[in-house]
């Protein structure tokens, strides 16, 4: 690498800056000119990692649980035990703390909102929806998909940082002084998009913390748990542990699921909470559903086998995953180091790639991608109302197409880094 192509833009002379500003828009040209139709939209499994679990298609083998229940009628609410049981292993928790439901976290975790809203927690003196304002604590950049929830149904949003080590404490700790904060978003396991993981002593903190909610309520999304990209494997804080530990013990709600572990669209989900907690949502569901679908329940238990089955699959995901969040790093290492025009994470876990870029581009950059066929999700998409307030924000997913895609791709994105933080500098609207 040259010194003149390490050389930070905002060093340039107006007269490079220029240069640099056609040598960009030439590269963008012979970009589109390739004709590109690529997509890093959405954290979708691959195809080679649905693959990894075709053997669900051929199973369950009979039709009866542990139990001797057969798994094709009605009943179980709570989902059949040997598979609570596998996932109270994974998740820190007991077997009874642990309902086994559909396919879907996210269905679980709008059941549960819905359910606050109408009837309150168990600890609630009055249903949400009775409250003059409800308000959530979101850490960003966060997921949209709990955002959007939120706007959906009202709830006022109120960001706070999500750092390396998780959600800035201390900037929750006055959030919460207030009443009308009822709950808090957190996906703290390599979370989505910044890859940060929740240390066991900030989990400890938003256990203990004092709240004037008394049904204040953490919604815990542990999604990427266990999807590890390197040897090195970030173990989940015990929330529940330390919540019952700190006098708080239904504070925090847990979702998790299979669905990228086994198949997106037909996995299984799971709510783990205290014992009051798994009562109050089950008392509720029973009004909702008969029973999950225990066949595909059955299904899951026969495909792992046990915890340590789950474990032994995520590897082969890690195996499939790993080359593409390390071409991430390559392609924007080799065009953007040196230029201080972007940031961006190195996970070791997870789904997403963030990348700030300079400030006021993010849209800019989204937008020239997709002149040259390469899709990314909206600029601002993981900030409440899709509005990142600097609009520097995107968040990558790199798990759906091909590695030798994902390097195509990156390497576009580079260069529209390039071009957007160049026009920055150089005064020029696009």
């Amino acid at each position: 690498m040259t010194e003149q192509t390490a050389a930070a833009l905002s060093s340039l002379s107006p007269a490079e800056l220029e240069t640099f500003l056609e040598s960009q828009r030439t590269a963008y040209a012979d970009l589109q000119e390739r004709g590109l139709t690529l997509d890093l939209t959405r954290g979708k499994p691959s195809v080679a990692q649905l693959d990894l679990s075709n053997e669900l298609l051929e199973l369950p083998r009979g039709h009866k649980d542990a139990s001797g229940t057969d798994v094709r009628n009605y009943g179980g609410l709570s989902g059949i035990a040997e598979l609570r049981a596998m996932f109270a292993d994974l998740l820190w928790v007991e077997p009874e703390q642990v309902v086994a439901g559909g396919n879907s976290s996210l269905t679980m975790m709008h059941d549960c909102l819905v359910q606050l809203l109408l009837h309150g927690a168990p600890d609630s003196p009055r249903p949400w929806s009775q409250e003059e304002t409800v308000k959530f604590v979101c850490p960003v950049p966060g997921y949209d998909r709990h955002f959007t929830m939120l706007a959906s149904y009202g709830i006022e949003m109120l960001t706070v940082p999500m750092n390396e080590d998780g959600p800035d404490v201390a900037a929750v700790r006055e959030l919460v002084k207030d009443p009308a904060v009822k709950g808090m978003w957190i996906v703290p396991t390599y979370a989505n998009p910044s890859g940060s993981t929740c240390s066991q002593e900030v989990a400890s903190e938003l256990a203990s913390m004092e709240t004037a909610a008394p049904d204040f309520r953490i919604f815990w999304d542990n999604a990427y748990a266990f999807h590890h990209l390197t040897e090195d494997e970030a173990k989940s804080a015990d929330i529940i542990t330390l919540a019952s530990g700190s006098g708080h013990p239904n504070r925090p709600i847990m979702f998790a699921s299979t669905s990228k572990i086994t198949f997106a669209g037909s996995g299984v989900a799971f709510l783990a909470a205290s014992k009051a907690n798994v009562d109050w949502y089950l008392g509720h569901q029973q009004f909702a559903s008969i029973g999950p679908d225990k066949v595909n329940q059955l299904r899951h238990v026969q495909f792992f086998g046990s915890a340590d089955g789950v474990r032994e699959h995520m590897r082969k995901h890690r195996e499939i995953l790993g080359p593409k969040f390390a071409a991430v790093d390559s392609a924007l290492s080799s065009a953007l180091d040196g230029r201080e025009v972007a940031t961006w994470s190195k996970p070791t876990g997870g789904y997403f790639v963030n990348l700030d870029v300079l400030d006021g581009t993010a849209s800019r950059v989204v937008e020239l991608a997709k002149g040259a066929g390469i899709a990314l999700t909206p600029a601002g998409a993981s900030f409440p109302h899709g509005k990142d307030p600097r609009d520097r924000n995107i968040r990558l997913a790199p798990s759906f197409p091909v590695l030798a895609e994902v390097e195509t791709a990156m390497a576009g994105v580079a260069t529209c880094v390039l071009l957007a933080a160049a026009e920055k500098l150089a005064g020029v609207t696009g």
